[in-house]
């Protein structure tokens, strides 16, 4: 697994493609030759940006499903939603279908947000609220999360 690290922002261009920003770009490097995929978030309005590799051990997961319980299948369809493989071009811009640009009422200013080994892209007034929010107290959900893993890894 490739840890991306960084919040980085930019604009969208006339024909919906976004400059991925230099540092980002550096870090996908080993993953712009085998392309990506851009689906819906499950949780926010957002999008995710999987490399290939990271889509790859995700469907492993998914496979592992019992596909004739319904609620399985439900799952898969609507995980799967919107799916697109997307790649980046020569110049380092990233084509969003308008279907997902919709999606996540992306409209001039992105943010490209990493999230362990994917990344967000958000619109930036959304991407604000969402980590603004007072509907979140960060500190109790911090403690709530990562406060009980005293386990043989470190974490604590």
């Amino acid at each position: 697994m490739n840890t991306i690290v960084g919040t980085y922002e930019c604009k969208v261009d006339a024909k919906g493609r976004l400059l991925l920003p230099a540092p980002l770009k550096k870090q996908l490097a080993t993953s712009l030759q085998n392309g990506f995929v851009l689906k819906r978030s499950v949780f926010q309005s957002c999008l995710e940006l999987y490399p290939m590799e990271e889509w790859d051990l995700m469907m492993q997961k998914i496979n592992r499903l019992n596909r004739f319980v319904k609620k399985n299948n439900d799952f898969i369809r609507r995980f799967t939603a919107g799916v697109k493989v997307v790649e980046i071009d020569a110049l380092g811009r990233l084509l969003v279908p308008k279907d997902l640009v919709a999606f996540a009422s992306i409209s001039k200013d992105v943010v490209f947000s990493s999230a362990v080994n994917i990344v967000e892209i958000w619109d930036k007034d959304l991407y604000e609220r969402s980590i603004n929010g007072e509907d979140v107290d960060f500190a109790d959900l911090a403690e709530e999360v990562m406060g009980n893993t005293n386990n043989d890894n470190g974490i604590s």
